[in-house]
């Protein structure tokens, strides 16, 4: 434990537990869970503010936002009628907050001012929608159809739908290289990852990247060349290579691997273990498990402010 405990951050470790309505948070020096705070029902994913103030649980089954100081990990407020926000994120140039409902079929874009949010737009999908990627110009939302295997496009300025394409079995996580060129999807009802150009007027598969069955969640390495995709069925983490669309190392990872945070030096991936109530610490230079620490029911999201960068 010694080279873990060498590299300890300051701020805390935050886990949403899904099925418990809570969110675990976890001392990073000790690695104990120091505070359960209450949530909304079913928290499966959350998002820093861009003024880095507040970290947003979204409560997909309570329809509602909870903000707590990252730091701090202390409740600031409750923002009502966000309707199902089971997926979350704000477009680069911060204008924008998008979420995807994943039980009510749609997409809602919301005019940010700083503060609080307006709904622009309600967008109707394909069935179940889960996870959404905006490009590095906020011009175009992405989402994948969980359940009619769909990948969408949204013009983010018009909230037009663009494109639909048809995608792989139970599309989850969906990442975009930096030069926007590529769509990497997790296939949770496959083995891998395929790879689109998204360049053109609708999207091309160029690639199918094989990790593990059940790929789902991704996280960038921070060197702006490499991301991490846990294979929740497979039980591993496979490291990509997106400059030559190569898996290039593979870690263990126990009992369905999930949402991935990174410590701010590259080091150590935080990882839920769904179906074991525990937050999983890897080093990805032994590849071996070097601590567990007992959360709530389905670990989902998992955070922390001392992060690598997301690309």
């Amino acid at each position: 434990m010694a080279p873990l405990a060498a590299h300890a951050q300051s701020n805390p470790v935050f886990v949403l537990n899904s099925l418990e309505a809570s969110v675990s948070v976890i001392d990073p020096v000790t690695w104990k869970e120091v505070k359960r705070i209450p949530t909304g029902k079913e928290p499966h994913h959350l998002y820093l503010t861009p003024d880095e103030k507040s970290l947003i649980i979204a409560n997909a089954l309570s329809d509602s936002l909870l903000f707590v100081d990252p730091k701090t990990a202390e409740v600031q407020r409750t923002v009502r009628g966000i309707l199902d926000p089971y997926q979350l994120r704000f477009s680069p140039d911060m204008k924008w907050f998008v979420t995807a409902a994943n039980r009510l079929n749609h997409v809602d874009i919301y005019h940010w001012d700083g503060t609080a949010m307006t709904l622009a737009k309600r967008i109707a999908t394909g069935k179940t929608p889960s996870h959404v990627w905006i490009d590095s110009k906020s011009s175009t939302v992405y989402a994948t159809m969980q359940d009619s295997d769909e990948l969408v496009a949204i013009d983010l300025l018009t909230q037009a739908l663009k494109w639909r394409s048809k995608t792989g079995a139970m599309p989850a996580d969906v990442f975009g290289t930096p030069d926007d060129k590529f769509l990497l999807i997790g296939l949770t009802g496959g083995e891998g990852v395929e790879v689109y150009d998204v360049t053109g007027r609708e999207p091309r598969l160029v690639q199918m990247l094989k990790t593990g069955k059940g790929a789902h969640a991704f996280r960038g390495a921070g060197d702006k060349r490499h991301v991490f995709v846990s294979n929740r069925v497979a039980d591993t983490i496979s490291k990509i290579d997106y400059q030559t669309m190569t898996v290039v190392e593979s870690y263990p990872a126990p009992s369905g691997p999930d949402c991935m945070d990174l410590s701010a030096d590259g080091r150590y991936i935080y990882v839920a273990s769904r179906w074991a109530k525990k937050l999983t610490v890897i080093d990805t230079r032994t590849r071996q498990v070097v601590r567990q620490v007992k959360v709530g029911k389905s670990p989902h999201g998992v955070w922390t402010l001392d992060h690598a960068a997301r690309q």
